[in-house]
């Protein structure tokens, strides 16, 4: 397979899986409303996707740096899906936070294995990561629009139909993880370590990355009920700040893929 569609392949099924991280925050105001949760217990359902996928992404990537595992990209992307799916059925809130938590399983599951095949597939091509990185933007982005399309015609019995992202995301892998299969690199498509790491540098970077999360899922939260309460624009105007803060993020990679490389040297 050419490396361009096996990266737009990859990048159209990375939108569905981050549609799922979009769509925690994007379904907040609604449970608020129809189950009329506090604040506080819908931040805790934000908690438990985010949390538990943060705690389990490095223990995915320790399994996949030692033994890769394609078949991980379909199953993650349908758990991913399908606990968002379920989120929505029953009244139970310690059965829609276990929902949401197995949902964040299946998107931490999905990124480790997803960006060393993205690797192999891109033949070492920084600009091809690039934009299978603005492939998850472009689908976290979407993801208000998504559910509220959804949710705001039926209310969350309709949960179920976002499970139709994952279905369509696990399907867009097969054709990549097929081709991969057929032609398997001589080390069995994993790569060698080069170097040593720096954990110096990882400890430095590690509370900027941690201050930085903690506003953006803040503001994720909890924007689309300021949106709301400051405009009396009602779910459009949540769903609309929600949407230009991911579109936000969705623009800045956007304008990151366009950089210029030079050899290995390329910038991030």
């Amino acid at each position: 397979m050419r490396r361009n569609k096996s990266i737009v392949l990859l990048s159209a099924g990375h939108a569905c899986v981050d549609v799922y991280q979009g769509a925690v925050a994007a379904l907040v105001p609604f449970f608020v409303a129809e189950r009329a949760y506090t604040y506080a217990a819908a931040s805790g359902i934000v908690l438990a996707a985010g949390l538990l996928s943060s705690v389990a992404q490095p223990f995915f990537g320790a399994l996949t740096d030692r033994h890769p595992v394609p078949w991980l990209l379909p199953a993650s992307t349908i758990l991913g899906g399908l606990g968002v799916a379920l989120s929505g059925i029953g009244g139970s809130y310690p059965l829609t936070l276990l929902f949401m938590a197995l949902s964040g399983i299946g998107v931490a599951a999905y990124h480790p294995e997803s960006a060393r095949v993205a690797r192999v597939a891109s033949k070492g091509s920084h600009s091809s990561i690039r934009w299978f990185s603005l492939g998850g933007n472009v689908g976290f982005s979407a993801a208000p629009l998504l559910v509220t399309a959804v949710i705001a015609t039926g209310g969350l019995r309709l949960s179920p139909l976002l499970i139709l992202p994952a279905l369509a995301g696990s399907v867009l892998t097969l054709p990549v993880l097929r081709a991969l299969d057929r032609t398997p690199s001589a080390d069995g498509g994993k790569e060698a370590a080069q170097g040593r790491d720096d954990w110096a540098s990882f400890v430095r970077l590690s509370p900027a990355v941690v201050c930085r999360s903690i506003v953006f899922v803040g503001m994720s939260t909890f924007v689309a009920f300021h949106a709301r309460e400051q405009t009396d624009g009602g779910t459009a105007a949540g769903t609309a700040a929600l949407f230009v803060l991911y579109l936000g993020g969705a623009v800045g990679t956007a304008s990151a893929a366009t950089w210029p490389t030079a050899g290995t040297g390329s910038r991030w």
